[in-house]
């Protein structure tokens, strides 16, 4: 296997494997091109079963020609049962939760960010950076700090604030932006072009994207090399949710597993749902919306890959949902209650839709379904406020017996 160069997913121009990111032909954005031909299936499979505990066991299809190196290294989180979330729902359809809050800052951004860093470094970059709803901010200044590069990260100056404690304790320099993720990204997409500096998911977003395709890897090993049915995942971006198909993609092509592409569900805050509107309205691009939801992680309102996420829900007959604030409280809570699983708003996010699929009868019996938790839910916690409440009483038997009489005699 060789990396090859970047490749415009518009009009197919090559270019060499720098800092770039978008094409100067059509204004396409531009993606990695591997050549596979030479690559031995079997002996590929060898190679990930003997290797890390982490996404360099899929170092074949990764944008490097060997092992990079990472101190952080992300990856092989639980994929686990979820009988008792299916049974609330009331389908007799497989549960899967894949939960990818077990990373080293508690994010999938660990796994693009492990990217784009080691490509930062190979480049001869000595200061990364990125735009960020927080998670992506924790992910690049602690990658940075284990690396020894500096670091930028840029946010909106609302964001919630155990996001921007669990950034800034890493020494990075945290800029507060007034204004939505839009905002700051355009202002990045400007510092990128005057700064010798990497920014993650801007000028080298090409790398960065690929780092998603291990969570297809990883589900696929997980169980048992076997494809799922269905997945349903959150939508920020679109990056995650195409990257997913591409990993799933290239191990079919490659007989590494049989089967054909899952179902693929996106999920989107009604507050931000420029894609989940797009699939609704059968449009091809997605009409930029002013952010106003709880699930700041998944509110960006100029998606880039918005139109690819439109395009792949409907070639592999999925569809893309939305939910509200309410809904999005109401899925942290029923995710917590049968799993175990705390999980920030954006698995608020994806659950709810989870539910909506099984309450409309799409989940079939038997059916492989792979759920994505992205995040960890101690970075959201204003989200879980007044959803539960807390029995105060005096240190004895008998307040504790007033208090709960009716539930212990039950």
């Amino acid at each position: 296997m060789s990396v090859e160069s970047l490749k415009c997913k518009e009009c197919g121009t090559s270019y060499e494997l720098d800092a770039s990111y978008v094409c100067e032909n059509c204004f396409g954005p531009l993606e990695v091109a591997y050549d596979f031909s030479g690559l031995d299936a079997a002996g590929a499979k060898r190679r990930i079963q003997a290797g890390s505990q982490g996404i360099w066991r899929y170092s074949d299809f990764l944008p490097f020609k060997g092992r990079a190196s990472d101190p952080l290294e992300p990856g092989l989180t639980p994929l686990l049962k979820a009988d008792r979330l299916a049974e609330r729902l009331g389908t007799k359809a497989e549960i899967w939760i894949k939960n990818d809050a077990a990373n080293p800052t508690h994010s999938f951004k660990d796994r693009v960010v492990a990217v784009a860093v080691a490509k930062a470094q190979e480049l001869g970059f000595e200061t990364v950076a990125c735009a960020s709803t927080g998670n992506l901010a924790n992910a690049v200044a602690a990658h940075a700090a284990a690396a020894g590069l500096d670091s930028y990260v840029f946010v909106p100056a609302n964001l919630e604030e155990q996001k921007l404690l669990a950034t800034g304790v890493y020494g990075t320099n945290l800029v507060g932006v007034r204004g939505n993720y839009d905002d700051v990204n355009r202002l990045c997409t400007q510092l990128a072009e005057t700064h010798p500096w990497a920014f993650v998911n801007v000028n080298l977003r090409p790398y960065y994207a690929e780092g998603s395709k291990t969570l297809a890897y990883e589900t696929v090993e997980q169980l048992g090399w076997k494809l799922p049915d269905r997945v349903v995942s959150p939508i920020a971006s679109g990056s995650l949710f195409t990257k997913l198909g591409r990993g799933f993609q290239e191990w079919l092509d490659l007989g590494l597993v049989e089967g054909r592409q899952p179902v693929f569900n996106g999920a989107q805050a009604q507050g931000c749902s420029p894609v989940a509107t797009a699939f609704a309205e059968g449009w091809e691009v997605c009409k930029p919306q002013r952010p106003e939801t709880i699930a700041k992680s998944l509110a960006i309102g100029d998606p880039a890959d918005g139109p690819y996420a439109v395009e792949h829900a409907r070639k592999t007959g999925g569809g893309i949902d939305s939910v509200t604030d309410q809904e999005i409280r109401e899925g942290i809570k029923l995710l917590a209650e049968t799993t175990g699983i705390f999980t920030e708003t954006a698995g608020g996010v994806t659950v709810g839709v989870l539910r909506k699929l099984a309450e409309r009868g799409e989940l079939a019996d038997g059916e492989r379904v792979v759920v994505y938790i992205t995040g960890e839910g101690l970075k959201t916690l204003d989200a879980t406020r007044d959803t539960f409440q807390m029995h105060e009483i005096d240190p004895s038997l008998d307040s504790f017996e007033t208090e709960f009489r009716q539930e212990v005699a039950a």
